[in-house]
């Protein structure tokens, strides 16, 4: 047996155990590892399917093979401590509808581990939405961009679920944070097939959810997903030389913040199709949108003396709001059709007011429209929630086992921080659904080995 046939044998052995074949994966599965990678500290001990995912990413041609994991918790003693994978992600492009990237980039996958850190005095349990938590996200088959400020972007999407009943606010008929009225419940429960009823996935016609499939056409509503996504940004980035690219992402309080909704709108991606709006409205300036309060960019602007850093926790001008209050956000729009302005029809101006409402109830006391750290604040390290609107904070975010999809897009630096084309798919390079893991594996090491 050649050199290169050995080579094949060993490649078609490692892509059938990931569910693929040689000739699917096309010109970028053309070396194989040197049999370390499975036995690599961080990897030995994964579920199965993920293990054998990052094998076959790491037999192909490729600049780095998956990141490697390395322990961020330590004893107080000085002993390192593995952090342990809760959950993860198998991608590829076979489960939304083609389109002109896929079509160029053929066959293309992915691996995203998220792996808690067993940090001393912080949270251990992955639905405390203050635990420390690392995302390593891997892929093959995506081209380098190299125009026009292109990048890819990663992404891990809520679907709204609908929530449980409760009695209204006191002194009114508006819903409290994170319940639907008994009325709310009624109407939604008339809709399609009865699906939206309290601990279902929401959907649009009220039928059972469809996430995605590679036989959707756009903008047709009975063959396109019907859920209601909330995508949190893992950040840009972009592929190597070999069309590799690796992203690695925190996930805590400080970074679980969601795009200004205000911009579903403007994205060309809604169903029926809004191109015709697209760009109409940017999120330049923070403030709460057109039904909330516009800010003077001279104290809200980008300045070259102060400028804005969403990583700086002291930032008072932010674009974003917390995930969990996007998640508030649609269920007003989506959910409440009896408890939150009954009367208004226009799906875009449910947007632009559940937005500028909910963003208000948290707000603070300078009522700028924009929710600063301060004003969302929890305080992870010492276990300090703050309050707004007479409740925790902690409300305020949604945990990372709630996002049940993950997905990579194919971006253009267009003024927007929504997802392209969203709620469409029609920016998607790559997609895939949660795995939970029943009991977590140790997916990390100390040292590079």
């Amino acid at each position: 047996m050649t050199r290169t046939s050995k080579l094949m044998a060993v490649l078609a052995g490692a892509a059938t155990l990931a569910g693929l074949s040689v000739s699917s994966l096309g010109p970028h599965l053309t070396r194989a590892s040197d049999g370390s990678f499975a036995e690599r500290k961080d990897i030995i001990e994964l579920p199965q399917a993920l293990k054998d995912r990052l094998v076959t990413l790491s037999q192909t041609q490729s600049t780095f093979p998956p990141a490697h994991a390395f322990n961020e918790a330590v004893t107080p003693a000085g002993v390192s401590i593995p952090s342990q994978l809760f959950q993860f992600y198998l991608l590829d492009n076979k489960n939304f509808q083609p389109n002109v990237f896929t079509q160029a980039n053929g066959d293309s996958i992915g691996a995203t581990r998220v792996v808690l850190e067993p940090k001393t005095g912080r949270p251990t349990d992955p639905t405390n939405v203050n635990a420390a938590i690392d995302t390593f996200a891997d892929f093959v088959g995506l081209p380098v961009i190299n125009n026009e400020a292109g990048f890819y972007e990663s992404w891990m999407i809520h679907d709204v679920v609908v929530p449980a009943v409760a009695s209204p606010r006191a002194g009114s008929t508006a819903a409290q944070f994170g319940t639907i009225t008994a009325a709310d419940a009624q109407a939604l429960a008339k809709i399609g097939s009865g699906n939206d009823v309290p601990g279902h996935i929401l959907t649009l016609d009220g039928n059972a959810p469809r996430f995605g499939s590679a036989g959707d056409v756009f903008p047709d509503l009975a063959k396109q997903p019907n859920v209601v996504p909330i995508p949190l940004s893992l950040g840009a980035f972009n592929s190597t030389q070999e069309n590799d690219a690796h992203n690695y992402w925190e996930f805590n309080p400080g970074t679980n913040w969601v795009f200004p909704l205000y911009e579903i709108p403007f994205t060309g991606g809604g169903i029926p199709s809004n191109l015709a709006q697209q760009y109409q409205r940017q999120s330049v300036i923070p403030g709460s949108g057109p039904s909330g309060v516009t800010n003077p960019a001279v104290t809200h602007g980008d300045n070259p003396d102060n400028p804005r850093d969403a990583d700086n926790p002291t930032e008072t001008r932010n674009r974003f709001i917390p995930s969990g209050l996007a998640n508030e956000v649609m269920l007003d729009v989506y959910a409440r059709p009896a408890s939150f302005e009954p009367s208004q029809h226009s799906l875009q101006q449910r947007i632009f007011d559940a937005y500028a409402a909910e963003v208000a109830r948290v707000d603070g006391s300078d009522h700028d429209g924009v929710i600063s750290f301060a004003e969302a604040g929890v305080n992870a390290d010492k276990f300090v929630s703050g309050t707004s609107d007479g409740l925790l904070n902690t409300r305020l975010f949604l945990p990372a086992t709630a996002y049940d999809r993950f997905a990579v897009t194919r971006e253009l630096d267009n003024g927007l921080l929504a997802q392209r084309f969203f709620p469409s798919q029609r920016g998607f390079v790559l997609s895939g659904m949660l795995t939970t893991v029943p009991a977590p594996f140790p997916a990390a090491s100390f040292a590079a080995g």
